[in-house]
């Protein structure tokens, strides 16, 4: 059995359905682990660049995973084709606006109308902002920490009506907001500090428009602490 560390194994409790693929999937680990627990019966670990595919190429055969995992070359979604019935696909350990941009630019990739499931460490509100845009609904949403770095992990399904999310739901989550444990406090506690500490520095005249839009963070953070 792989191991995996604690963020991914969060991750695999949301998978779905027979067949999954796995964007930039760091030695193939997600779908190693996911077929060896039966959480699908085959996947897709796709890489942009030649060292990690053959890593995860070496990875999926030393476990004896060749027949169920099929690792490809590509940018995004396109390493997803036409004949694959993708069930959910998975996009971990990025920003979310490079996030945002793989699922905005592999939409049409989405005609199976997969699960998503999106584990971002920062900016996660440019994901929510992209799953308004193309149908899909947030239905779970979970914000962990692991050596240090908080994480937010959001969960989609495809809607028919398209969604939408107040300004607050979109940059704290609208599951996450309901919540608000100790994590979630303590990451937008640390996101205020950060923001006074650039706001400090600021000259007001020459950085008027900045300083708007940290203060209005500010307002918004102390809106849901």
């Amino acid at each position: 059995m792989i191991p995996l560390n604690q963020r991914l194994k969060r991750v695999s409790n949301y998978i779905k359905g027979d067949y999954l693929a796995d964007i930039g999937s760091d030695h193939a680990y997600l779908p190693i682990f996911a077929i060896e627990n039966k959480l699908t019966k085959k996947a897709i670990a796709g890489e942009v660049i030649k060292g990690p595919f053959d890593a995860s190429k070496r990875n999926v055969s030393e476990h004896q995973l060749s027949q169920h995992i099929d690792v490809r070359l590509g940018d995004g979604l396109t390493v997803i084709q036409d004949g694959d019935a993708i069930t959910s696909i998975t996009v971990c350990g990025m920003g979310g606006p490079l996030i945002a941009k793989i699922i905005s630019d592999g939409a049409n990739k989405l005609f199976n109308k997969p699960r998503l499931v999106l584990q971002s460490n920062i900016q996660s509100s440019a994901i929510r902002i992209k799953l308004t845009e193309l149908n899909y609904c947030i239905i779970a949403e979970e914000i962990m920490e692991e050596k240090g770095h908080i994480y937010e992990i959001i969960v989609a399904e495809y809607c028919e009506k398209k969604s939408s999310m107040s300004q607050i739901e979109l940059k704290f989550g609208p599951e996450l907001v309901k919540d608000k444990n100790d994590l979630f406090n303590k990451k937008w506690q640390r996101e205020k500090e950060a923001l006074l500490k650039i706001k400090n520095n600021l000259n007001p005249k020459t950085h008027a428009k900045r300083l708007d839009e940290i203060n209005h963070e500010l307002d918004l953070i102390n809106e849901v602490l």
